[in-house]
């Protein structure tokens, strides 16, 4: 077995970034390790401010940040440098906590064209409407779904159920769920996490990093590991025990 094929799914290693437009500004993530392995779910929690959504965009390249030191790897590759849809085409797949619309283009559209970016595959319009179908019942969602315009009049439980059905289809090998859970209510959230669930039923391999303030999210997706930052840092790490301290103790316990 080559040492790329022995290497982790994803890592960070030393991880500081700051955003880009802020030369002055102090760095918000202050130096963050984290390995992700094949098939496993990690989840990341902590208070605003902490610097998850800054970590959500650095992992995909937004050019918005700069990373200032560190590096990030995936499948052994350092792929600090790399640009964000060399990384989409990769694998890397990022849920947006506040997806936005698209005027104009369909849902079907943009899968489309998402599918032939990641994969190559140019389906036809009928071809991809067919093979999205199960995915769309199991996920709750109305067929005629796919014809409205991407995000455009969404209720937040569309919204989040729109990304899931984009990583079904699009099939990464990694999943960055940025607070996937703000603004749910507590049937919209057990149908995006009961889809997360099917997902890696399917896709057994798929890495996850979860994103949340709240452990109600985790109780749904069973993550192997948590983590807590505070102040652009990891300071703790462990199992549910973790999850279960937030709730009794809150974020005070931890800084």
């Amino acid at each position: 077995m080559s040492a790329a094929e022995d290497a982790p799914l994803f890592e960070l290693d030393g991880l500081r970034a700051r955003v880009a437009a802020e030369v002055v500004h102090p760095e918000i993530l202050r130096g963050v390790d984290l390995t992700v392995r094949a098939g496993e779910v990690h989840a990341l929690m902590g208070p605003n401010g902490s610097g998850k959504s800054t970590l959500a965009q650095t992992l995909l390249g937004n050019p918005e940040y700069d990373v200032t030191a560190g590096r990030i790897r995936y499948h052994g590759d350092d792929i600090t440098s790399w640009a964000t849809d060399v990384r989409a085409k990769a694998g890397i797949f990022l849920a947006f906590q506040y997806p936005q619309a698209i005027p104009g283009v369909s849902v079907l559209q943009f899968l489309r064209q998402a599918l032939s970016a990641r994969k190559g595959i140019d389906l036809s319009v009928l071809e991809l409407r067919l093979s999205i179908m199960e995915w769309m019942d199991r996920l709750g969602m109305d067929r005629s779904f796919l014809d409205r315009h991407l995000n455009e009049g969404f209720s937040g439980g569309e919204k989040k159920r729109n990304e899931i059905l984009q990583m079904a289809v699009l099939e990464p090998d990694l999943a960055v769920l940025d607070e996937t859970d703000s603004g749910l209510d507590i049937d919209a959230l057990k149908l995006v996490a009961s889809g997360v669930r099917q997902v890696r039923e399917k896709r057994p391999e798929l890495g996850v990093l979860a994103i949340t303030h709240y452990q109600r999210l985790l109780d749904h997706l069973e993550p192997d590991h948590v983590h807590v930052l505070v102040d652009g840092r990891i300071v703790a790490s462990g199992g549910m025990e973790i999850a279960a301290q937030l709730e009794r103790d809150g974020y005070e316990a931890f800084r």
